[in-house]
């Protein structure tokens, strides 16, 4: 039986009710925050009076998902930032640190490059267009049925993304507190989930500020703690025998690896731009130009969170484990990813490892809660509104919500605790997301007029079908589909593609949806497809009326989802007839803003 460390568990109870009293509050505390007025480039410019809710024309569940679009460049930074940053981040590049070096530690580098790529491609259109999630534009391209298959792969990473970061710091406080691992996980999730329900973007990116310094305090602090242990050799080694194998700190990239890990580099700079976490920011920023902002300086912010956990991976490959009371055996390669925890507990006095708890806590907590967040807003608007409940009130929306992030954090939770492989699932719905996801949003947002419905579905479906024969070993199941340089599994183990298949996958998707969207455009011009033979209703007179007033939907706006006259008439009205009253104009105006506006 695991003995509990008493100490540290209370602090890290201390720690957890710090943050849920944060995000409770938060609200007014974000208020002083985007008050202070930061500006980048000298003059300090005198800032016009701060919209209100009402005259925005944003709903009370809008203003829950977006924090009121009232996100300034020092919450913007931190709290983007952070969602990146989260326990399997930390703990992730300190393995990989170890396992490969670091020229095999990609993510850091690539998902850094991955955001400031959003911030300057992606961020200021979807800021100008009001969009609220990162679905609404593909929505309204191809139909509000056909735009919530894109919900699929986007759910399944961002669960399968909380799962594993749960997971990753449930291991952690079990190495350092004792604390059963589902006890944690249940623990970390539940009070995330908390002020989640309450305060929604507003609890998450005001945490998120306190949370992000946590992590570079608690980090850097234990860092020169680490580096003076008897156990570790100083000054740090480049090159060492662990675990009875040559190791290197920076690794090698081997000619027949290096399509592989080419692949694996344009798949996370690619495909860490289409997920609801990083849009929710960018859409709840003030405007496009803070949006834009925000996401590069958030991008070097990623780079430099990775530099004291690649530090850890460094300091690990120079300790003597063996010799180190509590451990005293060499580290397997599947203690890699304890790293962090096993640096914190074993070569630290106890003060600084229980900081350096509350630094992989906060980690987790930061990228839980935006996670539960996104995918619970991109189901409320996305599914349950626009598919399921067109008619939906704003009081409908708002449980619809809270509902949603409920059942999403109990998703997230039971499958950190029942699976064992969480992040290598991630790292599958990861790759789907690049596949299948990332061409169309390049598409849609870009060269909207170049797509149709016809070319989106033969596109996805053939993507998805490649994918799946090109095998997967995390799932344990060859390729049928072998690419040049396939390398077979010896000793009943699967084998593992070392063509970037990933990218050659995105590209036939993205290809066909051009080619067969040309196609059928040409066929219907022509006369050759009839009406009757419209069986996506491509073509049909609402469709084509809505694409022609848009200027051939090249820039569908979604507007604000309730008309401001009718929000302003019920804010201005205290009594309940007036408040009926605007239910019914929000209604009302709620379903006509859709008719005329999105479908």
């Amino acid at each position: 039986m695991v003995k509990i460390n008493i100490p540290g568990l209370a602090g890290l109870v201390v720690f957890y009710f710090l943050i849920l009293f944060a995000g409770l509050f938060s609200k007014k505390l974000m208020s002083l925050l985007n008050n202070v007025n930061f500006s980048f480039g000298g003059k300090k410019k005198k800032e016009k009076p701060a919209e209100t809710q009402v005259e925005k024309g944003l709903s009370d569940t809008d203003d829950l998902m977006l924090a009121g679009r009232d996100i300034n460049y020092f919450v913007g930074i931190f709290t983007m930032t952070a969602t990146w940053v989260g326990g399997g981040y930390i703990n992730g590049a300190a393995e990989a640190t170890i396992k490969d070096g670091i020229l095999w530690c990609q993510a850091p580098f690539c998902y850094a490059v991955a955001l400031i790529c959003g911030g300057l491609f992606f961020a200021s259109k979807m800021r100008n267009m009001k969009y609220v999630t990162m679905l609404d534009p593909l929505q309204n391209k191809y139909g509000k049925e056909l735009g919530a298959l894109f919900y699929i792969p986007a759910f399944s990473g961002e669960i399968l993304w909380s799962a594993a970061i749960l997971a990753a710091l449930g291991t952690s406080l079990q190495v350092i507190c004792g604390i059963p691992e589902s006890t944690s996980i249940m623990a970390s999730a539940g009070f995330a989930m908390i002020y989640t329900l309450f305060g929604g973007l507003y609890s998450v990116a005001f945490t998120d500020v306190f949370q992000l310094i946590c992590i570079f305090v608690g980090l850097i602090l234990a860092l020169p703690f680490m580096t003076s242990n008897d156990n570790v050799t100083t000054p740090l080694q480049g090159k060492m025998v662990f675990n009875g194998e040559n190791k290197s700190v920076f690794g090698t990239i081997k000619s027949e690896d290096a399509a592989l890990w080419v692949d694996h580099a344009i798949y996370m700079m690619c495909g860490g731009i289409p997920w609801q976490a990083y849009f929710q920011r960018v859409l709840s920023s003030r405007d496009a130009k803070v949006a834009r902002t925000l996401s590069v300086f958030a991008g070097f912010g990623c780079f430099c969170a990775a530099i004291p956990a690649v530090v850890v991976g460094v300091i690990t490959l120079n300790t003597d484990w063996a010799s180190v009371e509590g451990v005293a055996h060499e580290l397997n390669e599947g203690n890699y990813k304890l790293a962090v925890p096993l640096c914190l507990n074993y070569l630290c006095p106890p003060v600084i490892t229980f900081i350096g708890l509350g630094a992989v806590s906060a980690a987790v907590m930061s990228s839980t809660d935006s996670s539960v967040l996104g995918v619970s807003c991109m189901f409320t608007r996305n599914v349950f509104q626009r598919v399921f409940y067109p008619k939906a009130t704003d009081k409908q929306m708002m449980w619809a919500l809270r509902v949603t992030i409920v059942f999403n954090t109990c998703a997230a939770m039971v499958i950190a605790i029942t699976v064992k492989s969480v992040y290598g699932l991630y790292l599958i719905c990861s790759d789907l997301v690049f596949v299948l996801l990332f061409p169309h949003l390049v598409l849609v947002i870009h060269y909207p007029h170049l797509v149709n419905r016809y070319g989106m579905v033969v596109g996805f479906f053939t993507a998805f079908l490649l994918r799946a024969l090109s095998g997967e070993p995390v799932l344990g199941y060859d390729a049928i589909l072998k690419f040049p340089g396939y390398a077979e599994g010896e000793d009943g183990k699967v084998g593992h593609q070392k063509f970037p298949f990933r990218l050659v996958c995105m590209l036939v998707h993205l290809l066909l949806c051009l080619a067969v969207s040309r196609l059928t455009d040409y066929l219907y011009q022509n006369g050759h497809m009839t009406d009757k033979m419209d069986v996506l209703k491509e073509y049909s007179s609402e469709n084509t009326n809505n694409n022609n007033s848009n200027g051939n939907n090249k820039d569908v706006v979604i507007e604000n989802t309730y008309p401001i006259e009718a929000l302003k008439n019920e804010s201005a009205n205290g009594t309940s007839n007036g408040v009926a009253n605007g239910q019914n104009g929000h209604t009302n105006g709620h379903t006509n803003g859709y008719t005329n506006g999105h479908c």
